[in-house]
């Protein structure tokens, strides 16, 4: 995957505009889980081609077997594709992918409900998508009759959510997709990373379309997290009122301590995002893991428990990514009638309950001197207030080796218990409680260093 941080352009030399100096918050910093939620059109069909284990991003020339269900819309307008031959055989040679906005129907979604499955499962902060490539807003906007209060669901979803959020005592943030808008261009479909960045619009009606809907969110839902993608509109990138500039600078204005990630294709940025990509080390800067629970981010009704992030391996991840200095933004796809798929909702649980027990540990924690061992029993460390935590990532094995900075601290298993230390050639362990060793993850935190 791209990382976009290094995705700028063009260059206005001495021309250029002023960026705010925003950096990243420390309530960002501290909350290190967040919840994306892709929902839109495209769960309608909710299909994608499955390529086997594992996730398989299109290199070039692949896009007629992308992935992701959210991008229906494109793979679907690519004749032969398999999306293609699955919609001809269900909705019939005629029907578009913007009728499907009419069969969308929304019923099932309680937002107390959603946002509490949520955080129970340990939120600090919850995205849903407003708008995605397709072009269907899930806002009533003012800008397009091509809106969920409009058309489907007769809802505004986007106000539910930011309601919902409000008063669960979370972090309300927004994904928008800034340069892509397939309802609103005339390009052919992409099928290739090239194309990714060669079939969108720059021109500056349309990038004033963007930041009047931009604009629109800041002013409705006072948005904690501005999650843009796939870049911004080259049109409006310069020193005008509508251009990114002065929209982060008003941003700002209204909220203080909001934040904004990588993905605007400008010199400025808050935290890095890296998408479905393991990350071998500790990044100095904040940044944010990202992936779905599947291997897409929209609902794939074809994903079965093969496809899926178990409970343990969601919490493992989760781990992995706070040990080297990251948030983890997991995504939920719900089905169109707004509830959560019963495979994605066991894995939220687990990380729940993991959660409830072993918190401390992950909340409001920095990296510590390094993120984990290379050797031994894998381990990752996270580092809070006077504390170092251990994280034991296969507790079965029952023993868990200390670094030689640890030998002399205090140590307390997440179950309350006393660890007692035993020394050998091979260095310092101590022993993982019987009750711990089922876990998918057993922390042991050190005091007193």
């Amino acid at each position: 995957m791209m990382n976009f941080e290094k995705r700028t352009g063009p260059d206005f030399g001495a021309a250029a505009p002023v960026y705010p100096s925003n950096g990243v918050p420390e309530w960002y910093r501290d909350a290190k889980l967040g919840f994306f939620v892709h929902w839109g059109l495209y769960s309608v069909p909710a299909w994608a081609v499955q390529h086997g284990e594992g996730v398989n991003i299109p290199t070039e020339d692949a896009y007629a077997w992308h992935q992701y269900a959210e991008w229906y819309g494109n793979t679907v307008r690519i004749a032969g594709s398999p999306t293609w031959e699955r919609h001809q055989r269900l909705y019939g040679p005629g029907t578009s992918y913007e009728d499907l906005a009419d069969r969308w129907d929304a019923a099932a979604f309680d937002a107390e409900a959603f946002v509490g499955e949520l955080v129970g499962a340990g939120a600090k902060y919850i995205v849903p998508t407003t708008k995605h490539h397709e072009g269907f807003c899930l806002w009533g906007t003012d800008t397009t009759g091509f809106n969920t209060v409009a058309r489907g669901p007769h809802r505004d979803l986007i106000a539910e959510f930011h309601d919902a959020t409000r008063r669960a005592g979370a972090k309300f943030g927004v994904y928008y997709s800034g340069a892509l808008d397939w309802h609103v261009s005339d390009f052919p479909p992409i099928e290739s990373d090239t194309d990714l960045f060669r079939f969108r619009r720059n021109d500056e009606y349309f990038a004033r379309y963007s930041a009047a809907q931009l604009e629109e969110l800041v002013q409705r839902f006072s948005p904690d997290v501005l999650w843009n993608d796939i870049e911004w509109p080259d049109g409006g990138k310069g020193k005008d009122e509508f251009a990114v500039a002065a929209l982060l600078r008003r941003y700002f204005d209204a909220v203080p301590d909001g934040v904004v990630n990588d993905r605007w294709g400008v010199p400025y940025h808050g935290f890095l995002t890296r998408e479905y990509t393991d990350i071998p080390e500790i990044i100095p800067e904040p940044w944010e893991s990202t992936r779905g629970l599947g291997y897409s981010f929209g609902y794939n009704q074809d994903e079965d428990d093969r496809h899926s992030l178990s409970g343990a391996a969601l919490i493992r991840l989760l781990v992995d990514v706070v040990a080297k200095n990251g948030n983890l933004l997991i995504n939920v796809g719900p089905a169109a009638d707004g509830s959560i798929p019963e495979l994605q909702r066991r894995a939220m649980r687990e990380l729940g309950a993991w959660l409830q027990g072993n918190g401390d540990a992950v909340y409001g924690t920095r990296p510590w001197t390094r993120m984990g061992e290379q050797q031994g029993t894998p381990r990752r460390y996270t580092t809070s207030q006077g504390a170092v935590h251990v994280h034991a990532l296969d507790p079965a094995t029952g023993i868990l080796e200390l670094p030689a900075e640890l030998d002399d601290a205090e140590l307390r298993w997440s179950d309350g218990s006393v660890a007692a230390t035993r020394a050998d050639a091979a260095g310092t362990s101590v022993t993982v409680p019987e009750g711990l060793r089922g876990a998918p993850v057993a922390v042991l935190t050190a005091r007193g260093i």
